[in-house]
């Protein structure tokens, strides 16, 4: 599945219609250069639990963020890890297989680690102010979820 969006707030709605299809422990892998609109994305979707989206910063200096909303958000971002055995030590598998939606940008950090099911979403810039969006799912459950979220961004 396939998305554009034309600016920042095409990009805070298409998180926000991801978050109505979430119903807690999933887990959603942003892939993506700098600049091309993972954080903006990730507030989306925290607006999309009810959580106040002016309170989500990219967790890059901490690299995680949990914020209470309808589900709980765990927002990870892995910018900074050098090698996946950095990411052990957080304990971080406790966190993942969690009832928490778990949003996590710079995922390719984790290499093995990586879960085996999970919603992907790879972001592009096509131009100055659009932002491409290429969504892949892995797994059973994911790919249910795909669908629906589908249908609900597909205008």
């Amino acid at each position: 599945m396939e998305k554009l969006s034309s600016s920042v707030n095409q990009t805070l709605k298409i998180g926000k219609r991801i978050a109505g299809n979430l119903s807690g422990g999933e887990i959603i892998l942003l892939f993506g250069s700098l600049g091309t609109g993972k954080t903006i994305l990730a507030k989306g979707i925290a607006q999309g639990l009810g959580i106040n989206k002016n309170n989500v910063v990219s967790p890059t200096f901490v690299l995680l963020r949990i914020y209470q909303g309808k589900h709980l958000l765990q927002h990870f971002d892995f910018y900074r890890i050098k090698s996946p055995e950095d990411i052990l030590a957080l304990g971080y598998q406790e966190y993942l297989y969690s009832d928490a939606v778990t949003v996590i940008e710079w995922p390719e950090r984790l290499k093995f680690l990586l879960p085996r099911e999970f919603l992907k979403i790879k972001l592009f810039i096509k131009a100055k102010n659009q932002r491409y969006f290429k969504f892949m799912a892995k797994g059973p459950k994911y790919k249910k979820l795909l669908k629906k979220i589908y249908e609900d961004i597909r205008d």
